[in-house]
């Protein structure tokens, strides 16, 4: 009866931190009210807005994972990246085969609202990096 309390509870936190990943199509001010909210293990850092690039930067306490949620001209998000050290590869890839339908090596796709997503992890020598974006 422990072993599923502990399942159930892992299970909904990870439900959490997928909901905190894909705030797409959701603008600056939610995302920030969400995040406050809900993941208040994420420190904010910055807000970007230059000609280049508009962006939100979350960062975790133990500074192991980086969230960046790319916003449009409009300020409304059109893809969310997530920056993570090295050791948390297998974590990732286990919580992602949870849940989304992994459709390749390091791909999977998400249906949310009537639209798929894909997220995609590249490995790098000391960290990798998740994309979540719209499949047009």
């Amino acid at each position: 009866m422990k072993t599923i309390k502990v399942s159930l509870v892992i299970l909904f936190f990870l439900s959490i931190n997928l909901k905190g990943q894909n705030l797409i199509g959701s603008g600056e001010k939610e995302i920030r009210q969400y995040m406050s909210e809900n993941l208040k293990s994420m420190t904010f850092q910055s807000f970007t807005n230059n000609n280049t690039f508009k962006y939100l930067k979350y960062t975790d306490n133990d500074e192991t994972q980086t969230l960046l949620f790319f916003l449009n001209e409009q300020l409304v998000c059109k893809s969310v990246r997530i920056i993570c050290d090295k050791s948390l590869k297998s974590e990732k890839i286990k919580e992602f085969n949870t849940l989304y339908t992994k459709t390749g090596e390091s791909q999977w796709t998400e249906s949310k609202n009537g639209k798929r997503y894909l997220i995609e992890i590249i490995y790098d020598d000391w960290t990798f990096n998740v994309t979540i974006k719209l499949i047009e």
